[in-house]
């Protein structure tokens, strides 16, 4: 992954405040050390790019190692490390609870790739993710083999219910956004609402929190004039059919703000 948009300095700051009182008062400076990092459940690995990055930041000269790569199903140690031992110390925290927050993600994101596999239907990501993490996040949802939605507001036309109250209809909304020359998404919560999309030659439709029954009929009355996304109540116990209905992509907000972070831990020796 490329770090050029990640600066894990404030983040270290955070952690560090005035400095390591503990390691500064018994960990000699020029003390070196090795250390592993442990994933103690399996899972998909992600972030080892950015764990590294934020021990850089505290010993440049540290090696790491990494045993596995982002993406990869793994459990046990996926890294190793030398170098100052205050550096590994003082970096340990920030770097395992990364780790464990990506590596989360991109497990609970795999569960549901898996879940619809052979149906055709595409797993996505929305905008609900952590403040100041979301290139991250996404990262991570992509090395759980799901794809990005919009990385900004910027990244697409997506007119949803607020957005219908002030602009007065869906078609009066999606001529204006037409306009631009984007394709234009649109959110239906119900059939007449999808047949409005259709009429206005929307490009994609969101079908908001419609049961699969609904959602294949929304497809049948689509027939292909518009791309679909099923959005809403979507779980592991229901995410297969709803992709069986025949939607080209099932969007999941549960991916960032609710996937369990994996247990990683760091051993020193």
């Amino acid at each position: 992954m490329e770090l050029t948009a990640v600066d894990v300095r404030d983040w270290l700051a955070e952690d560090f405040g005035e400095g390591d009182l503990t390691s500064d008062a018994v960990v000699s400076q020029a003390a070196t050390a090795e250390a592993s990092i442990l994933l103690k459940e399996r899972g998909v690995v992600c972030g080892l790019d950015v764990a590294r990055t934020v021990f850089a930041e505290l010993d440049p000269n540290l090696r790491f190692d990494p045993l596995a790569e982002d993406g990869d199903q793994a459990d046990g140690e996926i890294a190793r490390l030398e170098g100052r031992a205050r550096a590994l110390l003082g970096g340990e925290r920030l770097a395992l609870n990364l780790l464990g927050r990506l590596s989360g993600i991109a497990t609970l994101t795999r569960r549901y790739v898996d879940a619809v596999a052979g149906t055709g239907a595409v797993i996505l990501d929305t905008r609900k993710t952590t403040p100041g993490l979301r290139l991250l996040e996404k990262y991570a949802v992509r090395c759980g083999g799901g794809r990005n939605h919009r990385l900004a507001l910027d990244d697409g036309i997506l007119i949803k219910d607020n957005h219908l109250r002030v602009a007065g209809s869906i078609g009066a909304a999606v001529e204006l956004a037409q306009a631009t020359g984007e394709q234009v998404e649109v959110e239906c919560d119900t059939l007449d609402q999808v047949k409005e999309a259709l009429a206005a030659q929307a490009d994609m439709i969101l079908l908001d929190n419609m049961p699969p029954a609904l959602l294949a009929r929304a497809v049948a009355l689509t027939d292909g004039r518009a791309k679909l996304e099923a959005s809403g109540g979507v779980t592991l116990d229901n995410v297969r059919a709803i992709a069986e209905t025949g939607v080209d992509f099932v969007s999941i907000g549960a991916l960032t703000h609710s996937a369990r972070a994996l247990d990683v831990s760091m051993e020193v020796g």
